[in-house]
């Protein structure tokens, strides 16, 4: 590969890393940027490299988070903890799901999403009787997080941390930010285990995914940094773009 593929590569994984850390998402631009670059690249390949680099910006980007704003480890360890094995049974179960059978639901939920966030102006901005929650759906939170999302991050993968957030900040009553910070977290269990099986399989390009892991970092120390200056109105802005962005690459590639 020339030095021009290789930079852009390189910027590829660092408005990656920005996107992991403010809403998720980010592997909507580094996938397409790797199958570009390897046009004979097999998307598993693609995805096990994704996973190396990801990990490692949302790693700083739940570090930066737990530093800086409450994060309720009760939720965020246990989930993180049942996310592992979770995605790393959805990566082994990748090659036998085919992405045709996910789209649709995919993109049907991204859109309500949209629709949700938009018609509620203050969702996601203001904490509603947090206190209230109870421990049963504390725990179904975990469960449906740790176990639910992170099989479809394992097996699939776009809008992972979008769904944690959407989860998390309804299911807790939690402004944008402190649930971004939390499906950081767990984020760093689903690609833990994704990349396990994915490495296992050797199907990670480690040089190259190493050398994309430094951008990484990059762009997820900065955007976990503008998230916590600019506050969760942010955060909100930048999910709707993203999720818009999903849903246009997703149809896309469901009906090219």
């Amino acid at each position: 590969m020339d030095a021009v593929g290789i930079s852009g590569l390189l910027v590829a994984a660092t408005t990656a890393g920005w996107v992991d850390a403010v809403v998720g998402g980010g592997g909507l631009v580094l996938i397409p940027a790797l199958l570009m670059a390897f046009p004979t690249l097999p998307p598993s390949t693609a995805l096990g490299t994704n996973k190396l680099t990801a990990i490692t910006g949302t790693t700083v980007a739940a570090v930066t988070f737990a530093r800086r704003t409450k994060l309720d480890r009760s939720v965020a360890l246990p989930a993180a903890a049942l996310a592992v094995p979770s995605a790393g049974f959805g990566a082994l179960s990748a090659s036998s799901l085919p992405a045709d059978w996910f789209r649709p639901v995919i993109m049907a939920l991204l859109i309500s999403v949209a629709v949700f966030v938009t018609l509620r102006p203050n969702f996601g901005s203001v904490i509603e009787d947090a206190d209230a929650i109870s421990r049963r759906r504390r725990l179904m939170v975990v469960a449906f997080a740790g176990c639910g999302i992170g099989f479809y991050d394992g097996v699939f993968g776009p809008g992972t941390g979008t769904f944690l957030i959407m989860t998390f900040t309804s299911l807790l009553s939690l402004e944008f930010l402190q649930s971004s910070a939390l499906a950081k977290v767990v984020n760093v269990g689903t690609n833990l285990g994704a990349l396990t099986v994915f490495a296992a399989q050797g199907q990670v390009l480690w040089l190259l995914g190493a050398g994309m892991a430094l951008c990484n970092i990059a762009g997820a120390t900065l955007g976990a940094r503008t998230a916590l200056k600019r506050g969760s109105g942010f955060v909100r802005i930048v999910l709707l773009v993203v999720v818009t962005g999903m849903v246009v690459k997703l149809a896309f590639d469901q009906f090219r």
